[in-house]
């Protein structure tokens, strides 16, 4: 029973509604309430506009986000191509069959991978796109659920990520074999001009190589150390045996500030004989960089340091028994070559036996407790020449290199060699990367004039301008000695933690530089600051190799770090040769007075150099010749490093 309402309608309306009414199965009742239903509106009705709005509005964004994650697929599946297809070099013929073997199983893990990272729902492309500014790379090794025991790894930020679409599920099976289909298919076009030899494979025809007969090259997993008691044998066995050598390096590089005096005043040496007998340890050293580098990446940095090491000691030696000054020449030029690959073995090493975000704290611990070596040359090495004499120091130094040598060819373990063809390919590789000509000038200026001045002429200066006795230069140079191993640690540390919070090392390089080129200013200028304050700055910096190196680190697979890292210590090696020599040339434009050289004579030789040092940080900074630090991993990096 429906109540009854009475209304009163105008004459037009009642008129509109008897002519409704007069549909068969219509009649004014129902006219009535069902536009009464519709103004009111109704539970049911799903044509409301606000309804609608709010529909069409969900669909675009669903849309949107669809278009962003297909050209985001597109543009992935792209790169991968090129890179495989058109950067890869070709590979041996005769190892092609254990290539597609050993793809066939990396794919194979691939696909496992990539159905678990479905069931997370949480997308690595998209995820790592939009936290750009955060990401770093954490190797992922999949012991879990490989058979195949490949240690294989894939470039992961965070496996852990929390899920954005719980909804989404993929079965893990399908996943599998539609990767490994395609993977099998991808190492056919990238690996093999003759598709019939994987095939052959994939269908089990002829004979499977085992993972014992595939070279080292292809099978070496890198695996990083996980159990504590292997970290610490790794430094045992890797990290103290390479600080060692650079503690001898260290002390070769220093020790002549200490000596000068000595060797001047038995051989008559001037200034420009003392510059070039210093400095032509950094010719030697410098010219050796690209060999090494080679010879690192090609057998390794054990058997690398511990052969050139004997030459070393060969050349502290004759350095000992030398009467003339060629001869005395000729023994440190041979030192020189002998440490030449003092750093960059050992951060080779570091490189090749430790995790990649470690890295830098590592490189800044090495430089720290190596230059203990600066440290030794300054005080200690003092009172030994007054004690048994510069001679007897000099064989003194021969026995600890050559039981440097014993230490790191026994004790080191053998790293798995490179195919010489990748060898030779690296080194255009490094040169022609703009990233690397932007870092190479700043680090070089900076790192060559702190070594140039720490190892001969900040003794001089304080010396002939600031008036120092022998005593207090030797405290100086000890002060120095400590700063540049502190600074080390420091460096170290800071470009960890800022790594950490997703700032790259380059960053600090060119705050260290800008401090040093100041520091540099106050020197030259004579400002009433303390002394030790001034040139511990300078010496700290002689340690920025930490950030330097760190750097390339990132710029360049593992592959070519001893490359990396030689390319890079040629500059620095060459600019404190030249600032060494030239420094000693320029003084002998202005006449001696009592055995000193006046102040405006430093004052000259050092604003020279600072000019440079100035354009060198411009360079750095200016905008366009800025690396965006965030394209440093590329899928290329990604693949090799592994």
């Amino acid at each position: 029973m429906k109540p009854r309402v009475g209304v009163y309608l105008s004459e037009g309306v009642a008129a509109r509604l008897a002519e409704a009414a007069k549909h068969p199965s219509a009649t004014k009742s129902a006219v009535v309430e069902a536009a009464l239903d519709r103004y009111f509106g109704s539970d049911d009705d799903i044509d409301d506009t606000a309804t609608v709005a709010r529909h069409l509005a969900g669909l675009s964004r669903q849309l949107e986000e669809l278009d962003r994650n297909l050209r985001i697929a597109n543009e992935t599946a792209a790169l991968h191509a090129r890179f495989h297809l058109a950067v890869t070099p070709p590979m041996p013929a005769g190892e092609q069959r254990a290539a597609c073997v050993l793809g066939a199983e990396r794919f194979e893990e691939f696909a496992t991978q990539v159905g678990r990272r479905v069931d997370l729902g949480s997308p690595l492309i998209r995820e790592t796109i939009d936290r750009m500014s955060a990401t770093r790379t954490v190797p992922l090794t999949t012991d879990e659920g490989n058979p195949s025991g490949t240690g294989a790894t894939l470039c992961e930020r965070d496996v852990q990520a929390p899920s954005l679409a719980d909804d989404v599920s993929v079965p893990v099976a399908a996943v599998r074999e539609d990767a490994a289909t395609l993977g099998l298919r991808a190492v056919e076009a990238a690996l093999f001009p003759d598709p019939v030899t994987c095939s052959g494979i994939e269908e089990g025809e002829g004979t499977v190589l085992s993972r014992r007969s595939l070279p080292t090259w292809l099978t070496a997993p890198r695996r990083v150390a996980k159990d504590p008691a292997e970290k610490r044998s790794l430094i045992l066995r890797v990290f103290l045996p390479f600080v060692f050598g650079y503690y001898i390096a260290y002390l070769f590089r220093t020790i002549n500030a200490v000596m000068a005096a000595p060797l001047a005043t038995e051989l008559g040496l001037g200034a420009d004989d003392l510059g070039l007998l210093t400095s032509v340890y950094f010719v030697t050293f410098a010219a050796a960089q690209i060999p090494i580098g080679i010879l690192l990446d090609r057998y390794g940095p054990r058997r690398v340091q511990s052969v050139l090491l004997l030459i070393a000691a060969v050349g502290s030696t004759l350095f000992a028994v030398s009467d003339h000054f060629w001869t005395l020449l000729l023994g440190r030029a041979l030192i020189g070559l002998g440490v030449a690959s003092a750093m960059t073995a050992g951060m080779k090493a570091l490189v090749l036996w430790f995790p990649g975000d470690r890295v830098p704290l590592l490189n800044g611990l090495m430089v720290m407790l190596g230059a203990l070596g600066a440290v030794t040359a300054t005080l200690p090495a003092d009172l030994l020449l007054d004690w048994i004499g510069w001679r007897e120091l000099f064989i003194a130094f021969a026995g600890l290199t050559i039981a440097s040598a014993i230490m790191i060819y026994f004790i080191v373990p053998e790293a798995a060699p490179v195919p010489s063809g990748a060898v030779a390919a690296g080194l255009k590789k490094v040169y022609a990367d703009p990233r690397f000509w932007r870092v190479a000038p700043l680090s070089a200026c900076c790192i060559g004039t702190a070594w140039a001045l720490q190892g001969l002429w900040t003794a001089q200066w304080l010396k002939d301008v600031e008036g120092l006795d022998r005593a207090g230069v030797v405290f100086h140079l000890f002060a120095m000695a400590v700063a540049l191993s502190l600074g080390a640690s420091l460096l170290g540390v800071a470009a960890d933690r800022l790594r950490r919070r997703g700032v790259g090392p380059e960053v600090l390089l060119g705050l260290v530089a800008a401090v040093f080129i100041v520091t540099q200013f106050a020197l030259i200028l004579r400002l009433p600051l303390p002394s030790y304050l001034q040139w511990t700055v300078v010496a700290a910096v002689g340690a920025a190799t930490v950030l330097s190196f760190a750097t390339l680190a990132e710029y360049f697979p593992k592959q070519l770090a001893g490359r990396a890292n030689g390319a890079l210590n040629l500059f620095h090696i060459a600019a404190a040769f030249i600032v060494q020599y030239a420094t000693g040339v320029v003084l002998q434009y202005w006449t001696p007075q009592a055995g000193h050289y006046p102040e405006i004579a430093y004052q000259t030789a050092f604003a020279l150099n600072l000019v440079l040092q100035v354009v060198a940080w411009i360079w750095f900074m200016f905008p366009r010749a800025r690396t965006d630090s965030r394209k440093r991993f590329t899928p290329e990096s990604c693949w090799r490093s592994r």
